[in-house]
């Protein structure tokens, strides 16, 4: 029986530069690597999606290893690990809204002037909340009502679906850690419940930063035992969703 880690990355920069860790995520991925140390768990194999932010956190998370002295093995770069592309699915669903959503298009001219007039403040509000017209378009991309060129939400989940059939692939032993997103992470909580439709979402949507979720694989199942845990954040101001 494998054990895997999914753990998110930490708290990524403002929305114009969102693929990197801001100051405080370095933090919440160095600290969660040196929790990990203190309780001895020695990690078999560590994968890391293909995006920026999850690699900085897969490497801040290495380095206290190698703070303590602790050899580990190699990141792994695996992109079926990546999130969805937030920045995409804005760019060819978001005018489709805007025309036929008056209330839609003001909301998302207003969010825009907001993200203007933050001057790429991290520490504003618009960068580190879900705007109601964040919901409006993932809502419509999982629809599929919406003519789009990239992935679908269909496609997505079945790519994240499809990591559980990879991760078998390694000994039965295995510890593994997994540096991820937060709507695979929600995925792979669904589908340990057997939830395999767009429910899996609302987990996403609690999933902090830097958080580590567990699972267990068996010979037929996919089971959950810890989910969006943070003993490494012991100050509130570091737990964090965006």
């Amino acid at each position: 029986m494998s054990t895997v880690y999914l753990i998110r990355h930490g708290q990524a920069g403002t929305r114009d530069s969102y693929d990197s860790l801001s100051e405080l995520g370095q933090t919440q991925a160095r600290l969660l690597g040196e929790y990990c140390v203190s309780q001895k768990l020695a990690f078999n194999t560590i994968i890391a999606g293909s995006l920026h932010r999850q690699q900085q956190t897969a490497q801040r998370f290495v380095e206290a290893y190698a703070g303590a002295h602790i050899a580990v093995p190699p990141i792994v770069t695996d992109p079926n690990w990546d999130e969805f592309d937030l920045t995409r699915v804005y760019r060819e669903i978001a005018p489709q809204l805007c025309a036929e959503d008056q209330d839609f298009a003001s909301d998302y001219a207003a969010m825009k002037q907001q993200i203007r007039a933050s001057a790429s403040s991290s520490s504003a509000r618009i960068h580190r909340e879900w705007h109601p017209c964040d919901s409006q378009v993932v809502q419509a991309w999982m629809s599929g009502r919406y003519h789009e060129e990239g992935e679908t939400w269909q496609q997505f989940h079945d790519r994240i679906a499809g990591c559980v059939a990879r991760i078998r692939q390694f000994p039965n032993d295995h510890l593994i850690a997994i540096f991820t997103s937060a709507t695979p992470i929600g995925i792979w909580g669904g589908l340990a419940m057997d939830i395999f439709d767009q429910r899996s979402v609302r987990l996403a949507g609690v999933v902090q930063n830097s958080s580590y979720t567990v699972f267990r694989l068996r010979p037929e199942t996919l089971r959950l035992f810890t989910f969006n845990a943070t003993p490494h954040l012991l100050d509130p101001a570091f737990r964090t969703h965006r």
